[in-house]
């Protein structure tokens, strides 16, 4: 584990908190963008609830739980009490993955059209105790993303139309950096930062993705 993070799961949410703040890039639902905070939360809803149902829940959360802020949120109606966490290493730095998943509104990026939208997620936080310029955290979000394309192709996911499915309409990515050693310029596959996310993101997704698969086809 990470020195200064810790990562709480239960049946209501998955709480990820830091000791001090983490610079952070995510699609979160609530503070997605850059900004830096002390906790990622991903909170589990019911299935199909509509959004304008979801104002407030985790502000909510947030304060019955006296998570200490700023924080950051996300929503699922995967299982968190499910959620996988994987961790690797490699060139001085340590990346720490948690994953849900639930792959029941599958689409095909650019072939399925617009619909309604549905928290059945594929929901990816990955800590990294290092120091990322800004486009190396850009880089790792593309990153993470490729790792769950390319594990729902290798398992041949398919969409209702029979197309292979890219994820699910609602996905959301976190990477959030601790600030501490060598500056990293990239955070690709193959750079010493994209490196470790990948891994860990792809250890944590395949037993999300695996488990998914064995109850519920």
């Amino acid at each position: 584990m990470i020195d200064g993070i810790e990562v709480a799961v239960d049946r209501e949410a998955v709480v990820v908190t830091a000791r001090e703040p983490l610079t952070i890039l995510s699609s979160a639902f609530v503070g997605g963008g850059f900004t830096t905070a002390r906790a990622i939360v991903n909170l589990h809803v019911r299935k199909n609830i509509p959004e304008a149902e979801t104002d407030g829940l985790l502000p909510r959360f947030v304060e019955r739980r006296e998570i200490r802020g700023p924080w950051i949120g996300l929503l699922t109606s995967a299982w968190t009490e499910k959620a996988v966490v994987a961790e690797a290493s490699g060139s001085g730095l340590t990346a720490l993955a948690v994953v849900t998943v639930g792959l029941s509104n599958r689409i095909a990026a650019g072939r399925t059209p617009v619909g309604v939208w549905a928290p059945t997620t594929i929901n990816s936080i990955v800590v990294v105790d290092g120091d990322p310029e800004a486009a190396a955290l850009v880089n790792a979000v593309m990153t993470v993303t490729e790792v769950k394309a390319s594990l729902l192709a290798s398992v041949d996911l398919r969409c209702e139309d029979g197309r292979v499915a890219s994820g699910t309409s609602t996905d959301s990515v976190v990477v959030a950096a601790t600030g501490r050693g060598p500056r990293c310029r990239f955070g690709g596959p193959i750079s010493d930062f994209g490196w470790v996310v990948a891994r860990a993101a792809h250890d944590a997704l395949e037993v999300g993705i695996q488990r998914w698969m064995e109850e519920h086809l």
